[in-house]
């Protein structure tokens, strides 16, 4: 079943390049257990595995790209900038070196080598760089750095990127304390192997440190901009904490509170890239909006992986959410085809007999598939935001640019 077409015909080196993505039904159904004396496991079994298939993939994604003679071959994204990432992440292990030993090895727990992931954020900011690499008709003056003058755009839009990562590192510390989580990106999270006082102030240190470089570029927007992604990171999960009965059940209340604690961060940080870089407010905005949809989509196929998923392939274990009480969009997209669940949702989740229900009445429903459907969509935005740039004949920038529009399907196919 067609639930969904991406058809995007863009400039420049686009020309000629369409992507469709489709959802396809392979006949593999929720196997559904009433039986309220089955565990979670089992429900979870019956409600993800159908003839061996996980559910996710039920409903395949499907992409095919069409590409004329002028589009390049299809690149992996991250290997157009693993350079600057293995430096960046060199950068932000020197960085986290505190005064106090036992702190500094807190700090450095997520940025020790083989541990740290892709660094997906990084990425996006380092290809956005380029890709805004366009003509500037009144170009910013220099800064002193470090007590030197510089005009190196690349480094200082490199610092945007060491910022970025340091608030997010210091946001999962700060989450996982929250959380009472035990892992985390696949192993014991920091909380768990050395404590909740050292995790927080782990935290504390990084985002200290992300103050410090911050602070160091000089650039008064910039400051304000990312500050405010700081604040977005408390307001989110205080939302999280703090909500009445109408808002749990809120599909708007939700998507605010995803902005808050995930799309922000790098709404923000692409549209610092933008300022930096001494581009028009309108390539800034356009800049923000690619992060913002992106990160929604993220998000919404972490709400999907959160049920589908396991944890060895997930940062955090299989249904932490909704064992941990967080209502995410596809128990409230169920919540609209069954407006019984809301009883349940209501009375919490506690009873392990009430995780078993939601998840029962989340296999009957189009959950997972309207969840999924909705990342699409929030993709989709992100890539007409990178259509809608000024035209370049660079190759690097439009190398980068279809590299950032790579990434929109990469973020809402993956399974990890």
């Amino acid at each position: 079943m067609l639930f969904s077409r991406i058809s995007r015909n863009l400039r420049g080196s686009f020309n000629g390049c369409r992507w469709f993505l489709s959802i396809r039904d392979h006949n593999h159904r929720f196997l559904i257990s009433h039986s309220s004396t089955d565990s979670t496991e089992q429900v979870m079994r019956r409600l993800i595995f159908s003839k061996g298939m996980p559910a996710l993939y039920s409903s395949r994604y499907q992409i095919h790209h069409h590409s004329s003679s002028l589009v390049e071959d299809e690149l992996d994204p991250f290997s157009l900038v693993a350079d600057e990432l293995s430096l960046i992440g060199n950068k932000l292990r020197e960085m986290v070196v505190a005064e106090v030993p036992k702190l500094a090895s807190a700090a450095e727990y997520f940025f020790k080598m083989g541990v740290e992931g892709k660094r997906f954020r990084p990425t996006v900011l380092l290809l956005m760089s380029t890709a805004l690499n366009l003509p500037i008709t009144n170009a910013p003056p220099p800064f002193e750095l470090g007590g030197t003058t510089t005009t190196d755009l690349r480094s200082r839009q490199q610092r945007i990127a060491e910022i970025t990562e340091m608030i997010h590192v210091a946001s999962l510390l700060h989450d996982d304390v929250l959380d009472d989580a035990d892992t985390r990106r696949g192993i014991g999270s920091l909380n768990f192997v050395m404590g909740n006082k050292l995790a927080v102030l782990a935290g504390d240190f990084l985002l200290s440190r992300a103050c410090v470089t911050l602070a160091s570029l000089k650039n008064t927007e910039v400051v304000s901009l990312l500050a405010k992604v700081v604040e977005h990171l408390v307001t989110g999960e205080t939302m999280q904490m703090t909500t009445t009965s109408d808002q749990r059940c809120s599909m708007e209340y939700y998507m605010e509170k995803t902005y808050y604690k995930t799309a922000s961060l790098i709404s923000n940080s692409c549209k610092a890239i933008a300022i930096l870089a001494g581009q028009t407010a309108e390539v800034a905005m356009f800049a923000f909006e690619y992060g913002k949809n992106l990160g929604l989509a993220f998000q919404l196929i972490d709400d999907v992986l959160d049920f589908t998923g396991t944890s060895a392939s997930l940062g955090k274990g299989s249904l932490s959410d909704i064992r941990h009480g967080i209502i995410t969009a596809p128990i409230l997209f169920a919540m609209e085809e069954f407006p019984q669940l809301r009883e349940i949702v209501e009375e919490g989740f506690e009873n392990p007999d009430n995780v078993n229900i939601a998840l029962e009445y989340l296999g009957k429903s189009r959950g997972l598939q309207k969840t999924k459907e909705l990342a699409v969509k929030h993709a989709n935005l992100a890539a007409e935001a990178i259509d809608s740039l000024p035209e370049s004949d660079d190759e690097e920038v439009r190398k980068s640019r279809k590299a950032l529009v790579d990434l929109t399907h990469i973020v809402i196919t993956r399974t990890k």
